[in-house]
């Protein structure tokens, strides 16, 4: 980017290398979250409630109302800024420019699976659309209750059946991240400070859709109670008893429990602990893909 004559190659150089980044930054949010498309400042997420399930078709179509839930995420803003003087265009030093640039665009492209993955800890305490904490022991269904969380005090893993249409969790898209300047001559902050603005921002909202295609547990990561959140998810029913055919592939840890979730996906044999002793084949080596998320604590 050194030798720029002038702002307006700047500007085109900068916008560039800010896309090209943004492009190569991996969507680890895509693997847990739905991309919801929104043209309005919220969107609805009522229908949640209730996918029908087919039936056969006997005098007149079965139609399943919606129930009373009310969902609703509205759309924030969301926006991070660097700044070039001008003396450091005048005396051509660009250099760390390029990567404030790259920087930018790191940032608010990781931005995303920040928030996306932050909803995961907030699920012990925040509501989906049945007015119950994401991760509960009591969602109503049918004329009883179904739970997702599989207790225990310590550090938080999460299993998910991503293979679904609809989505454990929600992205709600206003607007694509847009590169930004203020960089005009007559500009108020050039003519005041003789600084040129760049930035980048977006439109969006994070929530939570289907609670049955997420468990979790902060009991210890072991292959029992890696079992146990299988079952209570492949047990998954509808409200008329019907299994709504949850199978949990992937297996969502912080860096702290990698380890204990490479054993139980990767390894051949499972070690006995001090009680139990000996060893055992492992029958959840590759039940599950791993995915350790920088993110969560």
């Amino acid at each position: 980017m050194r030798g720029l004559a002038n702002l307006a190659d700047i500007y085109r150089s900068a916008r560039a290398l800010f896309y090209e980044t943004i492009s190569q930054v991996p969507a680890l949010y895509d693997k847990v979250a739905m991309v919801v498309p929104s043209t309005t400042s919220q969107n609805d997420y009522k229908w949640l409630g209730e996918v029908p399930m087919m039936s056969e078709w006997l005098g007149d179509r079965r139609i399943q109302d919606l129930k009373a839930y009310s969902y609703t995420l509205v759309n924030q803003e969301w926006a991070n800024g660097i700044t070039l003087h001008k003396n450091e265009v005048a005396d051509d030093q660009l250099g760390m420019f390029t990567y404030l640039v790259k920087a930018l665009a790191e940032q608010a492209a990781n931005h995303i699976n920040q928030q996306v993955f932050g909803l995961l800890p907030q699920g012990f305490s925040t509501v989906c659309y049945d007015g119950q904490f994401f991760f509960d022991t009591d969602h109503p269904v049918g004329t009883g209750t179904q739970s997702n969380f599989g207790g225990g005090s310590g550090t938080a893993w999460y299993l998910f059946d991503t293979a679904k249409v609809i989505k454990p969790l929600i992205f709600q898209k206003r607007s694509e991240v847009e590169f930004t300047s203020l960089d005009r001559a007559e500009d108020r902050e050039v003519f005041m400070s003789g600084r040129y603005l760049y930035g980048a921002n977006y439109r969006g909202s994070f929530g939570y859709g289907l609670w049955q295609l997420a468990y979790a547990s902060k009991s210890t990561l072991d292959a029992t109670n890696y079992a146990l959140g299988r079952a209570a998810m492949t047990a998954f029913t509808n409200d008329e008893g019907v299994p709504l055919g949850i199978m949990p592939n992937l297996l969502v840890v912080p860096p702290s429990l990698e380890a204990a979730a490479r054993e139980i996906l990767h390894a051949d044999i499972i070690l006995g602990d001090a009680t139990s002793g000996g060893s055992k084949s492992n029958i959840w080596k590759a039940s599950a893909e791993l995915l350790v998320v920088p993110w969560l604590t």
